[in-house]
């Protein structure tokens, strides 16, 4: 593979349903790693015949969803089945989730939500498993379990996706996607438990989350991803940004442009950017400027 075509493994797109002429390019071109939002099997199919008999590479697409607590049967909130304390109705919801939306090709779902969130402002909150680590925990794992199965290769396994790492729950204010202020002792028995959880019970995927902790965004937080989640817990999964959380450090204060988000990003741990395109218009020219993590253990910080 070429420098270009392995960036272009890091890059998930949004097609919503549709292919146009520019995305068959792309994919031909091997400028597409994974699509998110597209559900219409004919659609998938499109693109995976493209991707598998027009490229030279001939990798297939992964394909993503925000599929929660439902497909085309409809199970309660995520907050609802914790109310339960009923891990195995977890695990059993999600079972029937992954065996439904593999059916139209879908083989990623960005769940279990396993944000501790305590104030009731926070929009979010249905989707998550409530107010307790331990809880939490439980369920996160369970719902693991019931997406992936008993193995990825299965045909009805779903990749599952820990989100949001970490501390998204705790916003200011409640306010979506604004700052948060966690102590280490704080962020280490209240918010990362979950998380570890996840890990140990084999989920395939991260997700960085939107908030900055003490000025430092999640998708270019080295700390987070490296020393924890690589380090402390031997993660060797995926680590995808949140929707254009990657280019939102800029808002954030914290890069200049999309080529310092590309830069802070992928050296913090990141793996796959989603929708915002820096890594693939600024990835190359980084590696070739020596400013890429390609040159670091990716377990280990800069």
């Amino acid at each position: 593979m070429t420098l270009q075509e392995k960036i272009g493994q890091m890059n998930q797109l949004s097609p919503f349903d549709e292919i146009d002429e520019a995305m068959v390019t792309l994919i031909k071109e091997g400028k597409v790693g994974s699509f998110l939002n597209l559900t219409d099997p004919a659609v998938v199919n499109r693109a995976q015949e493209i991707v598998v008999k027009e490229s030279w590479l001939g990798i297939p697409i992964l394909m993503s969803r925000d599929v929660i607590h439902g497909y085309n049967t409809i199970f309660p909130i995520p907050l609802g089945q914790a109310a339960t304390f009923n891990p195995q109705i977890a695990e059993d919801g999600a079972r029937v989730v992954a065996i439904e939306a593999t059916a139209d090709g879908i083989r990623w779902t960005f769940a279990p939500m396993i944000d501790i969130s305590r104030d009731p402002r926070w929009g979010r909150m249905a989707e998550s498993c409530g107010e307790d680590p331990y809880l939490s925990a439980v369920m996160g794992a369970a719902m693991v379990c019931g997406f992936q199965g008993d193995s990825l290769n299965d045909p009805t396994a779903m990749a599952a996706c820990a989100k949001h790492f970490v501390g998204y729950g705790t916003a200011e204010g409640g306010k979506d996607y604004n700052s948060t202020f966690i102590p280490e002792r704080v962020l280490r028995n209240v918010y990362l438990p979950p998380f570890e959880a996840a890990a140990r019970a084999g989920c395939a995927i991260f997700m960085t989350s939107f908030n900055d902790n003490d000025g430092i965004p999640a998708t270019g937080n080295p700390f987070i991803l490296r020393t924890i989640l690589r380090g402390e817990w031997n993660y060797d999964g995926m680590v995808v940004t949140d929707w254009a959380s990657a280019t939102e450090m800029i808002a954030h204060g914290f890069c200049k442009d999309a080529k310092e988000s590309a830069e802070k990003s992928v050296n913090a741990g990141v793996d796959m950017e989603m929708v915002s395109g820096s890594f693939i218009a600024h990835l190359e020219e980084l590696v070739k400027e020596k400013k890429s993590l390609c040159r670091y253990d990716r377990r280990r910080s800069p």
